[in-house]
């Protein structure tokens, strides 16, 4: 076992607090409004950047007690910043003036008994308690929404940001909850280690955020989800705290884990796992391949999947999807492979790959070779520059008055291909009813298995000025229903959250409601924790 590794230094950009990741990588009105003429109807210029002076925050509805005033914050930049999440709708309505309701204080803890003393004065005061990691999520997970409780309170874990222990024998570490995404992979790099999670929002999300929303990670197969990963937890409920035992695997009844991972903070606070690393992978290679027809691409995919060859990467681009990453700009579909290791190199494998590809119509481009070696491909970091950098652009055609959002399922390979074509049609149509102008309805495939793939879907359209939240409500729950009809589920790896509750009730068995609900009832008799997330 290692020693205790120490704090991380903090960052010196300014994260923006009305829209996604860092304030100065936001594009600006010339980029905006060169962006916005891509899309039929939407402003002639760019919606002011908003300013939180322009809120009017109120003084807080309540003051912490002396013994917790040192880990509680009433700034009113912060509490502004904790308001909401990072989806479109939160963005729209930031830049509308319209953020919702404001916490009162932002809790702090930096250890469980801090974490225990403010669940205790919360409940003693009637004040909701919204557990808030990186403040990353995209479905109405970290706001509070309604009238019922006295005050709100963010309960902020960034400042349990530590890896506590890292047992290199059985390749597990013990992290605390508030650790972000590049923190914790800074201090498992000195013992060669990763855990080898990178979701979207890997720069701003935690290790507790992705445990309480079951986060998928960037890999395309293999352990796709932090479920994967997890060997044990400590849990703060309002009832008491307690740690599951940390082990390899075990039959011995219903997991504890799996009671609170996926709760989004409902049920209890996640301050810290035992999670499973593994050695840091140094072969790597890509490669593209281009497809004509959509469909053969599935089949391309399908037969990957059900292969024994487990790409890292296996991203399958539409023709849209394609063209607006940069990949491809000749009607093509691509297909984006990655392999890697720590143990051997990998391209044989993606030859196996490639041949599969090829077999169903995949046409391969070349690969030159880059400067560590590996095998560089235009179309792969085409792809890769452009997830990284297109939460910012969603956000300046947001100020274009555009309905830029994403969503995104998974459901069996036998339902997949009619799903694909049915969320595009269905949803295209609604947006043209509603704004008089053609919408634009992506997909791509983020991962795959052997059984099914999660098809993720970005639709463009023109959005209803002052109105764009609730246009985009509206197609939502036109995509949700396809969903629904199609039995694929409502959130692949974006959590339940608020936004995605009418399409988790009918997805989940009655008996399994019921018992949640005396989960709830059990873990939190005074309903402060996150209320309206996951049930009422």
């Amino acid at each position: 076992m290692s020693g205790t590794t120490p704090q991380p230094t903090s960052r010196t950009r300014t994260r923006s607090w009305w829209g996604w990741g860092w304030q100065d990588a936001h594009p600006d009105d010339a980029e905006c409004t060169a962006m916005g003429a891509l899309i039929p109807g939407t402003l002639a210029r760019p919606l002011p950047v908003p300013r939180i002076c322009d809120l009017h925050i109120g003084a807080p509805a309540v003051e912490p007690p002396a013994s917790l005033a040192h880990v509680v914050d009433a700034d009113p930049e912060q509490r502004a910043a904790h308001a909401m999440g990072k989806a479109y709708r939160d963005v729209v309505r930031a830049l509308r003036g319209r953020p919702g309701r404001i916490p009162d204080l932002i809790g702090r803890p930096t250890d469980d008994h801090e974490v225990a003393d403010l669940l205790h004065w919360a409940g003693e005061r009637q004040i909701a308690v919204v557990p808030y990691g990186g403040g990353s999520s995209v479905s109405g997970g970290v706001e509070y929404r309604g009238d019922a409780h006295r005050a709100v309170m963010s309960l902020d874990l960034t400042a349990m940001g530590r890896v506590l222990e890292v047992d290199t024998l059985g390749l597990a570490a013990r992290i605390q909850a508030g650790t972000l995404g590049p923190s914790l992979e800074d201090q498992l790099r000195p013992h060669g280690l990763t855990l080898r999670h990178f979701p979207q929002s890997f720069e701003f999300s935690t290790l507790g955020g992705w445990l309480a929303t079951r986060a998928g990670g960037h890999y395309a197969t293999g352990r796709t989800h932090i479920d994967d990963f997890v060997q044990s937890l400590h849990v703060v409920t309002p009832a008491g705290s307690g740690a599951s035992w940390r082990l390899p695997a075990s039959g011995a009844g219903p997991s504890p884990d799996r009671l609170f991972l996926g709760s989004e903070g409902a049920l209890g606070v996640i301050t810290e796992a035992w999670v499973r690393v593994q050695r840091r992978p140094v072969h790597k290679e890509s490669a593209s391949l281009a497809f004509t027809d959509f469909h053969a691409a599935l089949q391309a995919v399908r037969a990957i999947a059900q292969s024994d060859l487990s790409p890292a990467n296996c991203r399958l681009l539409d023709t849209g999807e394609a063209a607006l990453s940069g990949a491809a700009h000749d009607g093509s579909a691509v297909l984006v492979l990655g392999f890697e290791s720590a143990d051997e190199p990998v391209a044989a494998r993606l030859a196996q790959a490639v041949d599969l590809a090829r077999s169903h119509g995949g046409r391969a481009k070349a690969a030159t070779p880059a400067a560590d070696g590996a095998r560089a491909d235009a179309a792969v970091s085409a792809w890769r520059s452009a997830f990284l950098r297109m939460p910012y652009l969603r956000d300046g055609l947001a100020r274009m008055g555009a309905v830029a959002e994403t969503f995104e399922t998974a459901a069996t390979w036998d339902r997949i291909p009619a799903l694909i074509d049915m969320v595009r049609k269905e949803v295209g149509e609604a947006a043209l009813k509603a704004t008089g102008h053609p919408a634009t309805v992506n997909c791509r495939l983020t991962h795959v298995y052997p059984d099914g793939a999660a098809p993720y879907f970005t639709v463009l359209a023109a959005g209803r000025s002052g109105d764009e939240d609730a246009l985009w409500d509206e197609l939502k729950a036109v995509a949700s229903d396809v969903l629904h009809r199609h039995r694929a589920t409502i959130t692949h790896h974006h959590a339940v959250g608020r936004d995605h509750r009418p399409g988790y009730d009918r997805q989940r068995p009655e008996p399994f409601a019921l018992a949640l609900r005396a989960a709830k009832g059990a873990l939190d008799p005074r309903g402060i924790l996150n209320p309206g997330v996951l049930i009422d």
